[in-house]
């Protein structure tokens, strides 16, 4: 079972970088690109950046016993620690 789609603003060049490899040293594999599957931890999840701003996740499968809401808590979390990097 999946989410619906969480959109992120303000995912600069800078900021999709230091996101993939922070998910990377996590155990989570990431694919080459600007858009592909992400998975790790039992979740996995679709994304695509348009390559200057905009970011979508869209999680396609999770455990029963972690919500959608953690899920997304746990994103938005991680965007904003990859901003403040980069700023």
């Amino acid at each position: 079972m999946g989410c619906k789609p969480v959109t992120f603003k303000d995912v600069t060049p800078d900021v999709f970088g230091c996101m993939k490899k922070k998910l990377q040293k996590n155990g989570v594999n990431v694919p080459q690109g600007k858009k592909g599957g992400l998975s790790g931890r039992g979740v996995f999840a679709d994304y695509e950046w348009d390559g200057v701003s905009k970011l979508t996740v869209t999680i396609t499968e999770k455990p029963f016993i972690i919500s959608c809401g953690e899920l997304e808590r746990k994103i938005k979390g991680f965007v904003k620690q990859c901003q403040r990097a980069s700023n």
